[in-house]
């Protein structure tokens, strides 16, 4: 038993074997049980121990040439005693051998029923002993073997002989089979040749970074097709804290954005003439989340008058809850329409195969650690007086953000985790030292002192610094928005994409890869994982990594059932059931813009498979996010 219970906690043992070895020993168990529970009731309601011992015999076979013995000699008949020479009766010495040996016999056999409920407890005791870790140990239901090392960061550990995890492969989701994207229009949706007006034009000026633009441009062509009107290219942000002065088409390849939606909406490279007249337009701000109702009323009444809308600081301005065909539209703009230029997609295929020469997998770490956001979030991250000076310099910049408890920030999970942390939740999940790390971010506040832990977890660490030389990233190295498009490259095309946030590129980028082929994602429950950093000093590695595990449950990229939280992290509305003619009809999408069209046959099918939410924890991140979008408004002026 315990050498079965031996390979069991090792995982050499299949679940299913397990699970007979279980029931075969509670059987057992019960049976001993039962057994003592007799003996104590046949004690009580039977006189005499012959009585007793009669039964028992009658019950369990296992004892039948003692217990025949026995009966033979309690029924046959005294012999008659020799007398002596002398007159005294003295018994011969077979007949002293007989009585001793049946008085032992019946001894042994009452200390034994007296000692049966200590033996059986003994034995119930020592069975879950040696079972309960192979039962109920989080490391053996994934079957992880571990072995004892000390990895070039200093940590005793327990590293992973094998990549594992929370799944039983660390580099793939168990739905990547199950489920496609899906976002061919059905018959009902109308082209844009049948409901485009002809006097209508719609502008938009997006707001923040890349990701947050991104955001702005799919919902602008949603905003578009409700008000039946004529999209002219989005403008980009040129005012924000990047300062940078990208237009669309440096970074987005405008001609395919055109051509592909050429059948949802109508767009133009710019404003033409109206009525042959050149029209100003009218400039206006919608409120967020906005639904199809609130545009139809708010805008459409402004285009019939004014012909021409300019939306300002358009970002999160459109409802997460739509129609299934304008979600699909997003879904067709998001992952389809917006493609990046010739030059920035060969600089970021190129990071992608030298990242593959080095390792055949890599993790791409989305690492938010720059001033400007940990100024923002309010939190304290062990700099001492120093960075509190410096943070709340920057954080004047905001004039109307009041002043956040650093330890509240904590505690609600709406602080960036350090890099350090972020090296200790992986490590934590299983991947071990020697796997190969990108790291996808900008100024990191503190600089090399601030990675040096990460970079001690995981030496195996690139940049586009490092896997690029300063001559090729030279034409972008001045446009933030295009350093961050070729990061968002690599980082869409890693085996394993973690953040250490939960804003923009990683909600982004998270549908994503949900939509092309379910890759893992893994986004830290910040507000569950706070108490295991706070206190990993005070507990063992195997205890920190239990603590992980369990609380990263519903955190690592699988599909998610339902709908709730920001669409374009959960794009339900745009996953089916797996089929090959499906997936290879989704892939055409890609090189022919003009099969963009459906019956709209396996769209019906949604998204069953199961994930755990932490919906207060998707609550909160997404009003931090809103806050911070609101705060930029106010910042940037009107």
């Amino acid at each position: 038993m315990y050498i079965l219970a031996s390979f069991l906690a090792d995982g050499a043992v299949d679940s299913s074997v397990n699970d007979v070895v279980i029931g075969v020993a509670t059987v057992i168990s019960s049976t001993v049980t039962a057994f003592w529970l007799l003996l104590l009731f046949s004690e009580r309601s039977m006189s005499g121990q012959n009585q007793q011992k009669q039964m028992v015999c009658s019950l369990f076979r296992f004892s039948q040439s003692l217990c025949s013995d026995d009966n033979a000699m309690m029924n046959k008949k005294p012999r008659r005693v020799m007398s002596s020479a002398n007159g005294n009766s003295s018994p011969p010495g077979f007949i002293i051998r007989a009585s001793l040996q049946r008085r032992g016999s019946r001894r042994h056999h009452r200390y034994f029923f007296r000692l049966s409920p200590v033996l059986s407890g003994l034995f119930v005791f020592f069975l879950f002993t040696f079972l309960y870790p192979s039962i109920i140990t989080f490391d053996n239901i994934h079957r992880r073997k571990t072995i004892d090392r000390r990895g070039e960061d200093g940590l005793n550990v327990k590293g992973e002989s094998a990549a594992v995890s929370l799944n039983d492969d660390l580099w793939s989701t168990r739905s990547s089979e199950f489920f496609n994207g899906c976002s061919r229009p059905t018959k009902k949706f109308l082209t844009a040749d049948v409901k485009t007006h002809p006097h209508r034009y719609l502008l938009v000026s997006t707001s923040g970074g890349l990701n947050q633009q991104r955001t702005g441009i799919v919902d602008a062509v949603v905003a578009a097709y409700i008000l039946n009107a004529t999209l002219v290219v989005p403008m980009l942000d040129q005012k924000s804290y990047w300062k940078d002065a990208s237009n669309f088409g440096d970074i987005f390849n405008v001609e395919w954005f055109i051509s592909f939606l050429i059948r949802d909406v109508k767009i133009t490279k710019q404003l033409p003439r109206i009525r042959d007249k050149v029209v100003t337009p009218y400039r206006t701000r919608v409120p967020r989340k906005c639904n199809s109702t609130c545009y139809l009323t708010r805008i459409l009444p402004l285009l019939d008058k004014k012909n021409a809308v300019q939306l300002t600081k358009f970002d999160y301005r459109l409802s997460n809850r739509l129609d299934p065909d304008l979600q699909k539209l997003r879904c067709r703009v998001n992952y389809h329409a917006l493609r990046f230029t010739n030059s920035i997609l060969e600089m970021g295929k190129k990071l992608v195969e030298r990242m593959r020469i080095k390792s055949n997998h890599f993790i791409a770490l989305h690492l938010r650690f720059e001033p400007d956001i940990l100024a923002f979030s309010g939190c304290d991250y062990g700099g001492g007086e120093k960075e509190k000076k410096e943070l709340i310099g920057i954080r004047r910049q905001w004039k109307t953000l009041r002043i956040n408890n650093p330890d509240k920030q904590r505690r609600q999970g709406r602080c960036p985790l350090t890099p350090e942390e972020v090296g200790l939740m992986l490590r934590a999940l299983g991947f071990g030292s020697d796997v190969h790390i990108y790291v996808a971010s900008g100024e990191v506040y503190g600089g090399g002192d601030t990675l040096a832990p990460l970079k001690a977890l995981f030496p195996n660490f690139h940049s586009k610094d490092t896997l690029a030389s300063k001559e090729e990233l030279a034409p972008f190295a001045s446009y933030s928005s295009r350093m961050a498009a070729i990061d968002f490259i690599v980082s869409d095309e890693s085996d394993v994409f973690c953040t250490n946030n939960n804003g923009n590129m990683a909600r982004i980028l998270a549908g994503r890869r949900r939509y092309f082929g379910q890759k893992p994602t893994i986004r830290p429950n910040a507000k569950k994982l706070y108490p295991l950093f706070l206190n990993r000093n005070n507990m063992t590695w195997e205890e920190f990594i239990s603590g992980v595990r369990i609380h990263q449950i519903g955190f690592m990229g699988e599909l998610k059932s339902d709908r709730k939280g920001e669409f374009h992290e959960n794009p339900a509305a745009c996953m089916c059931k797996t089929s090959p003619a499906m997936a290879t009809r989704e892939l055409s999408l890609e090189s022919d813009p003009s099969l963009n069209s459906d019956n709209g046959q396996g769209n019906s099918t949604r998204n069953e498979a199961a994930e755990a939410i932490d919906d207060e924890s998707t609550n909160n991140d997404d009003q931090n996010d809103l806050t911070y979008l609101e705060y930029e408004d106010d910042k940037n002026g009107p």
